[in-house]
């Protein structure tokens, strides 16, 4: 059995070493190496870590969803395109549309369409381009003739109830009046109050005219004002340019910044050099003491050549 502190312990009990015992000496590599493992082992058992530089990840903080109206009265043109040339209402809309959500980069952008029925087009989403290309595909007449206000704001509603976001706005443009809706426009305005959804206004049809190309501008006001939202008149492609950047600067950017710092970590190395030290050590010893063992063994055998007590035969 192996015992350290022999020596010491055999003082400590008043005993004597029996034959066979051996008391190892400590040679200068050992004195060396073992605070210098010790100090690595401690270091390992510290569990030491590199600090990778920081990841930033951000979050969209806002829904907001783009109700357009699409319905036949949308084919009017009586919008100016910048090359001079007259456009149905509808691609006015579209080109001022993309241009704002070149715009939010922070946010989940979503669309819903509507006419005589609403439909979600594309859900939020922080992928715009996919956004502004479903846009694109929009066409009169696809969702009916008619103009269905409230069932749009119900479609929004749905869309954000499960989200988790901190702000639910939804932007919704027509150029008519409710005539299809299955839920009032006020109804669903207070159900979009009760969601959390703040609803800003556009109107770009003719309050003057009769019928569904009639834009009832004071309702519309009154739904966004339920909302705590405001409500806008367009009048031409300019105004709605202006109508989008005045929204742009009321529904700022809103992010959540998410910083993550990757930690690699570093015990193997000191762990290791310990390891390899100590094999060292013991394989350094193991050859001096074979070196040892033979240089004894030829010594002895000329000692026995030179002993002249030895009897030489012929």
């Amino acid at each position: 059995m192996r015992t350290p502190f022999f020596e010491q312990l055999t003082q400590a009990t008043g005993l004597e070493a029996a034959p066979g015992a051996v008391i190892l000496r400590t040679n200068w590599a050992q004195k060396l190496l073992a605070p210098i493992c010790w100090a690595l082992t401690v270091t390992a058992m510290a569990s030491p870590q590199w600090i990778e530089p920081p990841l930033e990840r951000i979050h969209s903080a806002r829904d907001l969803l783009l109700a357009i109206d699409i319905s036949q009265s949308m084919e009017t043109r009586d919008f100016v395109d910048p090359a001079g040339r007259r456009v149905d209402r509808l691609t006015a809309v579209k080109q001022v549309v993309n241009d704002f959500i070149d715009r939010r980069k922070g946010d989940r952008i979503g669309l819903i369409v509507f006419g005589t029925g609403a439909f979600p087009q594309a859900p939020p989403t922080l992928d715009h381009e996919s956004v502004k290309v479903l846009l694109d595909e929009v066409r009169i007449g696809m969702a009916g003739p008619q103009t269905a206000i409230g069932d749009a704001i119900g479609v929004a509603i749905k869309m954000t109830e499960r989200s988790q976001v901190e702000e639910k706005v939804l932007i919704l443009l027509t150029d008519g009046n409710d005539t299809a809706s299955r839920v009032p426009p006020d109804q669903a305005a207070e159900m979009a109050k009760g969601a959390g959804i703040t609803i800003h206004s556009i109107g770009i049809g003719d309050p003057h005219a009769t019928g569904e190309s009639k834009v009832e501008l004071d309702a519309l006001k009154k739904l966004a004002g339920e909302t705590g939202g405001r409500s806008f008149r367009g009048e031409n492609r300019q105004g709605l340019q202006e109508i989008y950047a005045t929204l742009d600067r009321i529904t700022p950017q809103k992010v959540k910044r998410i910083v993550h710092r990757p930690q690699r970590a570093l015990y193997m190395y000191p762990l290791g050099a310990a390891v390899v030290l100590l094999l060292l050590y013991h394989v350094m010893m193991l050859l001096i003491t074979r070196m040892a063992s033979t240089k004894s063994a030829a010594r002895n055998s000329k000692d026995e050549i030179r002993d002249p007590n030895l009897e030489t035969t012929t």
